[in-house]
């Protein structure tokens, strides 16, 4: 039969979604069963965004504004920099794709940690660039010198998860200091903060206020986590006006839909909110992080909406053992396991399951 697909990409594992919490409460006769995989915030669309996306839909049969003009403005307004330099986009993940696109041929290089966030490889692959991927020390961080080391003359880009996904672990300015003075100015460093907002501890620095005016630092993020839009898709980055300009001429058209802008309009008008939603969540990651550390588990210490079991080999049985008692994690076998905040109600059983689960 006549290949008409890339062959490399057989060896690409395809990204895996938290499996759904409907079929798992049927499988199991229960009435509802609890999803901790995905790093969602447990609360519900912000105040006003049901109502902007409501009165959107109304022009649906419309193109959205392909130029993003209000919504760039109202972030541009909020970090003080030039409108030109940011760019919207189809969650921040497709938006780290097009960076991808944009400045990579194939056989480049994109450098990141590993482990990091599982769509890195997906988006190099998807290129045709290759990975390069750096792992982490033996606190689950980021290994700064070893990926400067790494650094050669095909890098054209290098992915900085901070905090890390799925490990939770940040880097403070220090480390990330030194890193970027070793990076050669022809080299995109892209600073993926898609948990900036659930950030607690203040040596880890604000990637836009901090190095943002460099013109080799692009900031990555998104409005699906904190803001409450998972759903809707919506993810922006702050570049230099140049770097911004290539972005968008590789960028899907039309990507930030008309709902969208709408729903993020509405929801950067509910800053208090989003500050006090995110005091919950870490208030809650504390006290979850506490309790598993009580059951053996040594957990590093998050700055995201989750916390990381470092299980090793007992990832996946971890991930069974948990379902089997109605609680959805991520388990990424041979490593560990993600857990996601949840509500208080929802943690508490996810630790019964935990401890059961260890037990077994």
């Amino acid at each position: 039969m006549t290949r008409l697909t890339r062959a490399d990409l057989d060896a690409l594992p395809a990204y895996v979604p938290g499996r759904n919490v409907a079929d798992l409460a049927r499988d199991l006769g229960i009435a509802e069963a609890i999803k901790l995989a995905s790093n969602e915030v447990p609360y519900g669309p912000l105040p006003g965004v049901v109502e902007a996306v409501t009165e959107a839909a109304r022009e649906m049969h419309r193109y959205p504004d392909m130029g993003v003009l209000k919504l760039r403005d109202a972030l541009a307004e909020r970090f003080g920099v030039a409108a030109e330099r940011v760019v919207t986009g189809c969650g921040s993940v497709a938006l780290a794709e097009v960076l991808v696109k944009a400045t990579c041929m194939p056989g480049d290089e994109v450098l990141y940690a590993w482990r990091s966030f599982e769509a890195y490889p997906i988006i190099a692959a998807g290129a045709g660039a290759s990975s390069v991927r750096v792992p982490n020390l033996g606190d689950h961080g980021h290994d700064l010198g070893a990926m400067a080391a790494a650094i050669t003359d095909r890098t054209r880009l290098i992915f900085v998860c901070n905090p890390n996904n799925p490990t939770g672990t940040a880097l403070r300015r220090p480390e990330l200091d030194r890193f970027l003075a070793a990076v050669p100015s022809d080299v995109l460093v892209v600073l993926d903060e898609a948990y900036r907002e659930l950030v607690t501890d203040p040596a880890v620095p604000d990637g836009l206020a901090t190095y943002g005016d460099r013109a080799n630092i692009v900031v990555l993020r998104t409005m699906s986590k904190a803001w409450g839009l998972a759903g809707m898709r919506m993810g922006y980055l702050v570049a230099q006006p140049e770097v911004a300009a290539a972005v968008r001429k590789v960028l899907t058209p039309f990507s930030t839909s008309l709902v969208a802008q709408a729903a993020a309009l509405a929801a950067l008008a509910q800053e208090a909110e989003v500050v006090r939603r995110c005091a919950l969540v870490t208030a809650e990651r504390d006290r979850v992080t506490e309790a598993l550390r009580k059951l053996a588990i040594d957990v590093p210490d998050s700055q995201a909406n989750f916390v990381w079991l470092p299980l090793g080999d007992r990832s996946a049985a971890f991930g069974t053992a948990c379902e089997s008692r109605g609680v959805i994690v991520r388990p990424f076998q041979p490593d560990g396991v993600r857990v996601t905040i949840g509500t208080p109600e929802e943690n508490d059983a996810f630790l019964a399951a935990a401890e059961a689960a260890l037990a077994g």
